[in-house]
C-alpha cells in the first residue's frame, strides 16, 4: 500500500505540473544559490572555487606592502565587452557579469555590483566572496574605510581607471590616511601566471567602401577642423575608446567578444597621424590604405602598441602643444603622462561625438541592417510558435536557433552580444544568459523573453521581444501592456532640437508608475554601425549627450517580478525631424522613427488599457511593418512567415477585444498550444 500510494503522489505531482505549466525542476530554486549561513556551506555547480587565486594575490599584495587591492571589470581601452585575456574580475571571483568591482583584503574579499547581477553572482562565486549590493564607487570607498586602517596602502592597476574613478576614489578618502597607489604592474596578471590567455593575433581588415559613410581621410579632416574651430585650440587628440579607432579608420578586428573592434590608440595632431596597433596583425590592404598618402599630414605612422605612454609623454613635452582628451575613455595611465597645463579635458572626445550622428549613408545601412534582422526574428518567432508545445525547445536551443537564423542574412558576421533568451523566472534577471546549469524549457504556459542582436557590415541591431503562448494572468496583460505604453510613449514624443534624453526618459516610466510599477535598468543606449551595440554617448541617461538629429538609440522599458517573470520591450529608433503644426524656432522640433520591425506580442496586450493615440501609433508602426518586411517575405518566399506577419499586424481597435494571435491557426498549432493545459 506504502508503495502505490507513493506512486500515486508521484503521478498527481506530475499531472500538477502539466496543468500549471510549472517545468521540472532539477532541483529546488534554493540549490542554485550559495548558502554560506550553515557547515559545510553550500555552493551550487556553478560556482567557483577561488581560494588558491586569493592565496596567489595576497601574497603579491605582502610584497608591495599593500592591505587591499581592486579589480575592475575593464580594459585598459575602459571597454564595456572585454576579451579573455582581460577578465580579471571574472577569474579572480568566478563572476562573469559585465559590470562590477573586486576589492580584496588581507582577510576579506567583495564583490560590489547592481541588481541585475545579484543573483548571478549568488550562483557564481564561492564562499571566500561577500557580495555587497551597489555598484556606486561611494558604497566601495565606504567598504574600504571600515576594512582598512588609516596608514595602510590600496593597490590598483592605473590603466583600469578612467579619470573620474580615480578621482572619486581619491576624494573618499580623503583625510583617511589610506594611500591609494598606483602599480602598473598588475596583480591579478601576476597571480593569473601562464593560464592567462594570451593577447590577440587575428587579422585587422579595412571596411569595404560599400560599408561606412565617409573615407578615413574625410574624417581625419572633419576631426581637424573641429579642433580648429576650438576656443582653446589643441594641437592634438589623443583617443582611448577601441571603437574611437575603428571608426576613424574604418579598420575592424575581432579582438572583443561581439564587437568587431582592435586593441589600439590614437593620437592625431594638426600635421600627424599616429596609429599605436601590432602593425603585423593589419590586413594587406589596411597598410596600403594608411600610407597611401606618405609623406604628408594624411599619412599614418604605424607604431607599437606598447610604445603609447612613450609617444604620448615624449610630445606632451613640446612646447605650445595642448592635448584633448575624453574622460570617458581615457585611463588614469595615459593621463598622468601629459602635463595638466597641456591638457584639455572634456567628458568626450570629437570622435565619439561626431561618430554618434549618422550621416545619411550611414542611416540608410543601418535601416537596411534592421530589415534583414528582423526577418531572422520573425522566423525564429513562428518556428517558436511550433515547437514550444511540443517541449522541444530550451532556453540554450533557443538562443542557439536565433542566432543561427541570423547569421543566414545577408552582412552578418555574429550576435551583437550573447542572446538572452529567458523564460519564466529566469525572464526576471534583466542580464541573464542560459547556461547548461540553469536552462529551462520554454512552456507555453510561462511568458518567453528574448534580446539579441547581430554584428551586420552595414550596422549593428538589438531587439527584445516577449512573448505568451498560452493564458497569461490579467497581471501580466497588464504589465506588458504598460511596458508598452512607455514604448509608444517615448517612440512618438516630440521635442525641442538638443533636448537631453534625462529630460524625456519618465515617459518611458509613466504607465508603469500609475500602477505602481518600475524597472532598475536604463532605458535606452546609442548603436553602432557594426560596432558597439551599447554605443558611447547616446541614451538617456544623465551623462548621455543632448539627442541630435541622425542619433540612434534603443527605447527599451521593462517590468520584472522577481521569482516569475520578466518583460522587456525593446526597439531601435533614429532621431529625425518632426512635422510640426508651428514652427517658432530656427532650429526644427525632432522625433523618433523605429527602425525596429516585429510585431508585438497580440496574445499579451490588454487593448482596454491603450489610449486612442496609441493604438493609433501601433497600427502606423503595423503598417510600416508589413510595407518593408512584409514585401521581403514575399520575395523570398516565405510563406509561412508572411501569413504570420499579416495575422500578427492585423490593426487594433477598442472595439476588438479578441486581441489573442490567430497565428497558431494557420501554422497548425492550436491542438498542440492546448495539449499541456488539458
Amino acid at each position: 500500500m506504502a508503495c502505490s500510494t507513493r506512486i500515486i503522489a508521484v503521478w498527481i505531482f506530475l499531472l500538477h505540473g502539466l496543468i500549471t505549466g510549472y517545468p521540472r525542476r532539477r532541483s529546488s530554486e534554493s540549490e542554485d544559490i550559495r548558502n554560506c549561513t550553515i557547515t559545510p556551506p553550500h555552493l551550487p555547480p556553478t560556482a567557483t572555487n577561488t581560494s588558491e587565486r586569493l592565496s596567489a594575490l595576497r601574497l603579491h599584495m605582502q610584497s608591495h606592502n599593500f592591505s587591499a587591492y581592486i579589480i575592475p571589470a575593464t580594459d585598459s581601452h575602459m571597454s564595456e565587452y572585454i576579451g579573455e585575456r582581460d577578465k580579471r574580475l571574472s577569474w579572480m571571483t568566478g563572476f562573469t557579469g559585465s559590470s562590477g568591482t573586486g576589492v580584496v583584503t588581507l582577510q576579506k574579499a567583495a564583490l560590489f555590483t547592481d541588481s541585475r547581477y545579484w543573483i548571478q553572482a549568488e550562483r557564481q562565486m564561492d564562499c571566500n566572496w561577500e557580495l555587497q549590493k551597489s555598484i556606486w564607487i561611494n558604497s566601495i570607498g565606504q567598504w574600504i574605510l571600515q576594512e582598512v586602517s588609516a596608514g595602510e596602502r590600496i593597490g590598483l592597476d592605473p590603466f583600469l581607471f578612467s579619470i573620474e574613478n580615480w578621482e572619486s576614489y581619491n576624494q573618499i578618502l580623503e583625510g583617511s590616511d589610506i594611500i591609494l597607489v598606483p602599480l602598473e604592474d598588475n596583480l591579478v596578471d601576476q597571480a593569473w601566471g601562464a593560464q592567462r590567455p594570451p593577447p590577440p593575433t587575428n587579422t585587422i581588415y579595412q571596411l569595404n567602401d560599400n560599408f561606412v559613410g565617409s573615407s578615413w581621410q574625410e574624417k581625419i579632416s572633419v576631426i581637424r577642423t573641429q579642433m580648429e574651430n576650438h576656443g582653446r585650440k589643441p594641437t592634438a587628440v589623443l583617443l582611448s575608446g577601441l571603437e574611437e579607432t575603428a571608426w576613424l579608420f574604418n579598420l575592424r578586428g575581432d579582438d572583443i567578444p561581439y564587437t568587431p573592434v582592435f586593441y589600439a590608440y590614437t593620437l592625431l595632431t594638426k600635421t600627424d597621424i599616429s596609429l599605436f596597433v601590432n602593425q603585423s596583425r593589419l590586413s594587406k590592404e589596411a597598410s596600403q590604405s594608411l600610407v597611401s598618402q606618405c609623406p604628408g599630414p594624411l599619412c599614418v605612422q604605424v607604431e607599437d602598441y606598447n610604445q603609447v605612454s612613450t609617444s604620448v609623454r615624449k610630445y606632451a613635452q613640446q612646447d605650445g602643444v595642448r592635448i584633448w582628451i575624453g574622460t570617458e575613455y581615457t585611463t588614469l595611465g595615459l593621463y598622468r603622462e601629459i602635463p595638466l597645463e597641456k591638457l584639455l579635458v572634456e567628458e568626450y572626445s570629437p570622435v565619439m561625438i561626431t561618430k554618434a550622428v549618422k550621416n545619411a549613408k550611414e542611416q540608410e545601412m543601418l535601416r537596411a541592417a534592421h530589415v534583414r534582422d528582423a526577418i531572422a526574428v520573425i522566423r525564429y518567432l513562428v518556428w517558436l510558435e511550433k515547437n514550444v508545445p511540443t517541449g522541444s525547445v530550451n532556453e540554450i536551443s533557443g538562443a542557439r536557433y536565433v542566432d543561427q537564423l541570423r547569421s543566414e542574412e545577408a552582412n552578418c558576421k555574429g550576435p551583437s552580444f550573447e542572446t538572452i533568451s529567458a523564460t519564466g523566472l529566469n525572464a526576471a534577471l534583466a542580464h541573464y544568459s542560459p547556461s547548461n546549469a540553469t536552462a529551462r524549457n520554454l512552456t507555453v504556459n510561462e511568458m518567453y523573453l528574448l534580446d539579441s542582436g547581430g554584428q551586420y557590415l552595414d550596422g549593428t541591431t538589438d531587439i527584445t521581444r516577449t512573448v505568451h503562448w498560452g493564458e497569461p494572468t490579467d497581471f501580466q496583460k497588464e504589465a506588458y501592456t504598460r511596458v508598452l505604453m512607455g514604448v509608444i510613449d517615448l517612440s512618438r514624443l516630440v521635442f525641442p532640437s538638443r533636448t537631453s534624453g534625462r529630460f524625456v526618459e519618465a515617459l518611458a516610466r509613466r504607465a508603469l508608475w500609475e500602477a505602481g510599477l518600475n524597472y532598475g535598468h536604463g532605458t535606452g543606449h546609442g548603436i553602432g554601425n557594426f560596432l558597439s551595440v551599447h554605443e558611447w554617448p547616446v541614451g538617456f541617461q544623465t551623462n548621455n549627450v543632448p539627442l541630435g538629429k541622425g542619433m540612434f538609440t534603443s527605447i527599451e522599458p521593462g517590468y520584472y517580478q522577481d521569482g516569475e517573470f520578466g518583460i522587456r520591450l525593446e526597439d531601435i529608433a533614429v532621431v529625425v525631424e518632426a512635422k510640426t503644426k508651428y514652427q517658432m524656432s530656427e532650429e526644427p522640433y525632432l522625433t523618433f522613427e523605429v527602425v525596429s520591425l516585429v510585431p508585438y506580442d497580440r496574445n499579451l496586450i490588454d487593448v482596454n488599457l491603450l489610449s486612442s493615440e496609441q493604438i493609433k501609433y501601433i497600427n502606423r508602426y503595423y503598417e510600416s511593418i508589413r510595407e518593408h518586411i512584409g514585401r521581403e517575405l514575399q520575395r523570398r518566399k516565405l510563406d509561412e512567415e508572411y501569413l504570420w506577419l499579416e495575422q500578427n499586424t492585423e490593426p487594433l481597435s477598442h472595439t476588438n477585444l479578441l486581441t489573442t494571435s490567430l497565428s497558431t491557426l494557420a501554422v497548425g498549432t492550436l491542438t498542440s498550444t492546448l495539449l499541456p493545459r488539458m
